[in-house]
């Protein structure tokens, strides 16, 4: 862009379409020095140079208020402060990445892809390793080549809007470098921050009498997420870009080839991203990135490995919350020794007891550590750990902290081997250890005050209910006044002037605060089935499977009912959910325990009974021909692998079963198909060749 010829005029003698065409001049102009100076470290002007143009734009915007661009560079300094972040739901999910420990599992990694895809030893793969920054996920909304929204990954489905925060980091480009951007494109990539402007932010904080973070990586998450942009503005937060959500027009081509384009468009990508081709080249790479590791100016807990091809990577697609495609291969965890000083049992919202050992603290990897996980009885026994032992810490993935193994040449004469409980700590009831279990549970139930809390705390956390103002103080005390005693309780509590009452009396909970919570209760009657599945806290439902199942029945009733079906022994059902791609047989006999118990299904029941139970955010375009419908593939595929057409089919809204019924709506038959194409004949199911499924399908 020519410079303007009015560069050297007074604000007060432009007109608007000179101050325009300056201001745009100087937003590409300021944001060109900005990736000079933050991104390359080749600076073309001097400080007093820059700081000139940047008042050159103040001065016009002050005079012009109506000119402001989106791209302007005096966003760079923050935005009016906010109350509160507003939600933002992602077009295409931010999800997260399975993670491999160990050469083999970076090998068994590229097996699957090759099995999946039905490719032979002899085909050609290759993949992109690039190093795993430890920071904040962070998804950028560009709308023809402008920024326009910067939110936070949140639970990979709904995140916070930090467009104003995003706006001051000087390796976000305001506008895309290119003469043709596209209409849409958000990209994916991680805030963090470099470890010499993390100690001197701690060091300012501390001369500050302000508490200091632990790690640059809960200093970048702090920074993005404050109210204040101007603070944000403050901190020296980094942007590195790799990934992309929604776009069009579609990404395409390789991964490697995205990178390039990314640069290009004014966006600082990782410089040690590598090409490699198998898993020899990959584990070369993570040992050489290891081994440099503490060498690098921000830190880093692995290295990711994509498959390069970006058409393969949407034909694999995702399990669960993962993509198939792609792999984290963490960094082996670093250890310290500290002594044992007790160990404690916590009752979880499972009634699982676990053995926590209190530790002397001791820095491990750069963060203070207290406890540790013991996991459960066999472990302590194993390693024969007992209080008052020396023992090796490690951060496991370089984040839960764990006894690794006691230093039994420093143990002090006269210590016992630790007892583990046979009653819960919390109410006295029997603890019990399944046969065949590792875990020693409470039977106590929801008479348990211990279950009951942690019951109502996993309810009401951001990726269930997610109702602000209830955490770990609100729910004990709610639970310890008898203002709530159950779920449903929470949700009839606003037209409860009785407990209303008895909670104002409360302190810390005056009336503003009790309109705040009454609000998020009612904002929350409306939920999606998958967080509502997860809320109940089952056994062995979390995130994943809770979406797994919500995905499968689409709608509440019809969970409810399979649910019934499958406590009272219904064997379809089981066989139903056994076919669902990632649901195992641990969570449907957990499904069966729960739903067993009366209270456990009163208790759903009272609860839905307050909500609107939204249908799977999942759930496919009614366009789609197989949506709600149940398949069977029989017979040899000669285009797909069978777990590629199961995935696609379950992609496209269909249930995919194992046997051929009444309630079969298709069956895909391949070559030498057998008993089932016959059974299909039998009841006259709606028989496909593979070639009809491929085209109805638009698998190709």
């Amino acid at each position: 862009m020519k410079k303007p010829a009015t560069l050297g005029l007074p604000a007060g003698e432009l007109d608007e379409a000179q101050a325009g065409a300056e201001l745009a001049w100087l937003a590409a102009e300021i944001e060109r020095h900005d990736r000079l100076y933050h991104r390359d470290a080749a600076p073309e002007i001097s400080d007093a140079d820059y700081d000139a143009l940047r008042a050159r734009n103040n001065a016009l915007e002050e005079r012009f208020a109506d000119l402001r661009r989106p791209d302007s560079p005096s966003l760079r300094v923050g935005a009016p402060p906010v109350e509160s972040f507003g939600k933002v739901r992602h077009a295409v999910p931010m999800l997260s990445l399975d993670n491999a420990m160990s050469g083999e599992e970076v090998a068994e990694f590229i097996a699957r892809i090759r099995r999946f895809l039905g490719l032979g030893e002899d085909a050609e793969l290759a993949f992109v390793a690039e190093p795993k920054i430890d920071g904040l996920s962070c998804s950028l909304r560009y709308e023809n080549g402008v920024l326009v929204r910067g939110a936070t990954r949140g639970d990979g489905t709904v995140g916070e809007d930090v467009t104003a925060n995003v706006r001051t980091l000087r390796d976000v480009p305001q506008r895309l470098l290119t003469d043709d951007p596209p209409r849409i494109l958000e990209i994916r990539g991680e805030v963090y921050m470099e470890q010499a402007a993390f100690l001197e932010l701690n060091r300012r904080r501390e001369a500050a009498g302000e508490p200091v973070f632990a790690n640059p990586r809960n200093a970048a998450a702090g920074s993005l997420r404050q109210l204040d942009s101007a603070v944000t503005a403050r901190r020296p937060l980094r942007f590195f870009a790799y990934g992309w959500g929604e776009a069009d027009p579609p990404v395409e081509g390789s991964y490697f080839g995205w990178l390039e384009r990314l640069e290009a468009m004014g966006f600082s990508v990782n410089p040690l991203a590598r090409r490699c081709r198998g898993a020899e080249e990959l584990l070369a790479f993570q040992a050489e990135i290891g081994a440099a590791r503490h060498e690098l100016p921000y830190d880093i807990d692995g290295v990711v490995d994509k498959l390069d091809r970006i058409d393969l990577q949407q034909r694999l697609g995702f399990v669960g919350r993962a993509p198939r495609w792609a792999i984290a291969h963490k960094f082996a965890a670093e250890q310290a020794q500290t002594v044992v000083r007790a160990i404690a049992i916590q009752v979880g919202r499972t009634g699982a007891l676990t053995p926590v050992a209190e530790l002397e603290p001791i820095t491990v990897g750069g963060v203070v550590v207290s406890r540790a996980t013991l996991h459960n009885q066999d472990y302590i026994e194993s390693k024969d750990i007992r209080v008052g032992d020396t023992v090796v810490i490690q951060r496991a993935g370089d984040v839960i902290p764990q006894v690794v193994e006691v230093v039994t040449g420093r143990r002090p004469e006269g210590t016992e081997p630790f007892a583990f409980p046979d009653h819960c700590p919390e109410c006295g009831s029997l603890a019990v250890r399944p046969e065949g279990e590792a875990i020693r549970r409470c039977t106590g139930g929801l008479v348990c005050p211990a279950q009951l809390a942690e019951r109502l705390r996993h309810l009401v956390s951001r990726e269930a209910f997610d109702i602000e103002g209830l955490g770990k103080k609100q729910v004990p005390q709610l639970l310890e006044t008898g203002i709530v005693k159950s779920p449903v309780d929470l949700f009839t509590l606003p037209r409860d002037g009785e407990r209303l009452e008895k909670l104002a009396s409360l302190e810390g909970w005056g009336a503003r605060k009790i309109e705040k919570l009454k609000a998020a209760i009612e904002a929350r009657r409306a939920i999606p089935l998958e967080r509502f599945i997860y809320a109940l806290g089952i056994r062995f439902t979390g995130e994943v499977n809770a979406r797994l199942m919500a995905r499968h029945f689409v709608a509440y009733d019809r969970w409810l009912g399979a649910m019934k079906a499958l406590a009272a022994g219904g064997e379809e059902v089981r066989a139903e959910l056994d076919n669902v791609n990632g649901i195992g047989g641990a969570l449907i006999e957990a499904l069966v325990e729960f739903f067993e118990e009366q209270h456990n299904l009163e208790a759903v029941e009272a609860l839905a009974a307050e909500l609107a139970i939204e249908d799977s955010v999942h759930a496919p375009a009614a366009a789609s021909p197989f949506a709600g419908k149940t398949l069977v593939f029989t017979g040899s595929l000669e285009h797909m692998t069978r777990a590629e057409a199961k995935a696609r089919a379950q992609a496209l809204g269909a249930r995919v079963a194992g046997s051929v019924s009444r309630s079969t709506d298709f069956v895909v038959a391949g070559a030498d198909a057998g008993s089932k194409l016959a059974k299909a004949r039998e009841l006259e199911v709606a028989v496909l060749s593979e070639a009809e499924w491929i085209e109805q399908a638009g698998s190709r």
